[in-house]
């Protein structure tokens, strides 16, 4: 019987009481919470309301919950506990309500902090009123955007291009088929990778030379002198004994994840210390970026590297770790790590020609759409992006739309794709054979009428007023009753229809999509090779900590690329001198991440001269 009024009260209160039972304990920081000076926007005055009204009780201004208290707030988890056997609101259960409906609103922007770096109102990510004035007609010109007076009809005039071409494809391709309305796909197309392009990478593997992971990066060095990029904070002079010695095995410490005590014990007359030391003082996030930067540089200036591509195409994807430690990135992934162990993710943009240009600690909860950008803005390199794919994870309507805006070429991936929603521009337009796919019509009415502020939007992200992923999950936060939000979900609509009626009719887009994947997905081979210490499992919490090892871990992967480089086309010469014919569109398909070779673990710097 006991067990039946637990399931009972279970079902009629739900988890209702799990959450007023952390009431205690989350009621020690809400109270400080409370006191931050928080703003919002119009009409979300009552949230405010509610803010002050626990400030009062703490202040013993009032002794009880007055009964016109908001309530419009309260989540359904909390709706049958709201009220007491006396029929009044308990405050326990209304402040909880509260608490989530605050998280809620500064996700969303609802609810804001002035002087705040991350929430803040929305309009103060962007450049400010006074100097968008000043630069609204360049940021027009330099987006190549039309004003507002023309956009409803080059949108309407590129969509119909975009469809006729499509349709003019659609019976030269047979990947896809529309029966009965509905669109019917075959097989994604598999990549045609000739037989000899396997013959000629087991000879290229078997080619490559062994090397320790010191001794290669030492190489990379004298090609391309990254190391110089180590600089120190400012006005710190003092410089270790056995600097450069000191430095590269302070990056194999944190690309290997061995740690600066494994690493002392791994490296003769280099201590914890003077690891330490450096670490403090010369390897940051900014100055790792920085070498890593300069040797993709000067990989994309190497004659071989340009065989896999321009350095214009790239995509970004997420590789889960787990971790140890507590952290605020850390988050349960039962689909790789079961329900009890947590993971964070490191997030990747990859060039065609395999280099890493970006690199980011984020969270497995958040959808990945949210950092697309941030590596595309925030790239340092002379790498040119132009077009940039990701898999099913990285891609929203919003993302199309801010894209578009940007001048990129955004070409996901998209799983279920035969289900996608498609949208038309007119009603009573003719669109051949697409005609039934295109059942609903997107709203250019409302881009028309936000057109100004979605350019404002798009020149701040070109000026990184704030970073990309904050703007783009307000934007998708906000989704649906802010009107800006609309306007960029209906222009993603219209540019996510072009992009799919052209997947499906363009077996070169889908090849190219599906390589750049398969690129970025083998790299990630490369990382575990590496990271293997502590089972390749981060051990700290620290947002610093984390981004120093994910960077340093890029860092050696972009090292390994351009060794690798140099090698393979020195194995390629060698290969045509004696006759074998090796054409450049055999060795496009040549992975120039083969790791293997590369010994990451060991006794370092043995009987290598010191370099100070």
């Amino acid at each position: 019987m006991d067990d039946l009024h637990i399931f009972k009260r279970l079902e009629e209160r739900g988890y209702g009481d799990l959450l007023l039972a952390r009431y205690p304990s989350m009621r020690k920081y809400f109270s400080e919470f409370l006191h931050l000076p928080f703003q919002a926007k119009s009409g979300s005055e009552p949230l405010l309301k509610s803010i002050q009204l626990i400030r009062q009780l703490d202040a013993d201004e009032l002794k009880n919950l007055p009964n016109d208290v908001p309530t419009y707030f309260i989540p359904k988890e909390l709706r049958r506990c709201l009220k007491g056997k006396n029929g009044k609101i308990q405050r326990n259960a209304w402040e909880l309500s509260v608490a989530i409906a605050m998280k809620e609103a500064l996700r969303s922007g609802d609810l804001f902090l002035p002087k705040s770096k991350q929430y803040v109102s929305f309009w103060d990510l962007m450049l400010n009123q006074h100097r968008w004035e000043d630069t609204r007609k360049a940021a027009y010109e330099k987006l190549q955007q039309p004003f507002k007076d023309q956009v409803k009809a080059q949108l309407i005039l590129q969509f119909h291009q975009s469809a006729g071409e499509a349709d003019k494809r659609f019976n030269l391709d047979t990947f896809a088929d529309i029966k009965g309305g509905n669109l019917k796909l075959k097989r994604y197309d598999k990549a045609d990778i000739p037989e000899e392009v396997k013959k000629l990478q087991k000879v290229i593997d078997a080619s490559m030379p062994s090397i320790r992971i010191e001794e290669l990066l030492m190489a990379v060095d004298r090609e391309t002198n990254f190391t110089r990029h180590f600089i120190p904070v400012q006005q710190h002079q003092s410089r270790p004994k056995n600097f450069y010695k000191t430095l590269i095995s302070a990056l194999i410490s944190q690309a290997t994840n061995l740690g600066v005590v494994a690493m002392s014990a791994s490296v003769d007359n280099v201590t914890v210390d003077m690891l330490r030391h450096v670490l403090q003082f010369y390897v940051r996030e900014e100055t790792i970026t920085a070498a890593s930067a300069e040797i993709v540089n000067q990989h994309h200036q190497l004659p071989f590297s340009e065989v896999h591509g321009s350095g214009q195409v790239s995509s970004s994807d997420a590789q889960r770790f787990r971790i140890r430690a507590d952290s605020l990135l850390a988050a349960y992934y039962p689909r790789y790590y079961g329900y009890y162990e947590k993971a964070i993710g490191i997030y990747t943009h990859v060039s065609d020609q395999y280099s890493v240009y970006s690199t980011k600690a984020i969270s497995c909860n958040p959808r990945e759409a949210l950092y697309v950008l941030d590596g595309i803005l925030e790239n340092n390199t002379i790498l040119k992006i132009r077009e940039h794919t990701t898999d099913t994870h990285g891609y929203t309507e919003i993302i199309f739309a801010l894209c578009y805006l940007l001048g990129y070429y955004f070409m996901p991936r998209i799983r279920d794709l035969k289900d996608q929603q498609l949208y038309r521009v007119e009603r009573n337009v003719n669109y051949g054979v697409f005609t039934p796919l295109l059942n609903k019509t997107a709203d250019l009415d409302i881009v028309e009428e936000q057109w100004d502020e979605m350019i404002h939007v798009a020149a701040s992200l070109k000026e990184r007023t704030a970073p990309a992923h904050v703007i783009v999950e307000r934007l998708i936060n906000n989704f649906p009753s802010d009107r800006l939000a609309k306007a960029f979900t209906n222009l993603g609509r219209i540019i996510k229809t072009e992009y799919i009626l052209r997947y499906i009719t363009d077996k070169y887009l889908r090849c190219t999509v599906q390589l750049q994947l398969n690129k970025g997905e083998y790299r990630h081979n490369l990382p575990r090779w590496i990271f293997f210490a502590n089972q390749g499992e981060f051990t700290t919490g620290d947002y610093l900590e984390i981004m120093n090892k994910a960077s340093s871990l890029s860092l050696v992967s972009n090292a390994i690329l351009y060794w690798n480089t140099s090698k393979i086309s020195n194995i390629v010469d060698e290969l045509r001198k004696q006759g074998e014919t090796v054409d450049d569109d055999l060795l496009a398909h040549i992975s120039l991440l083969p790791y293997k070779h590369v010994l990451p673990n060991g006794t370092y710097f043995i009987e290598h001269e010191e370099t100070n």
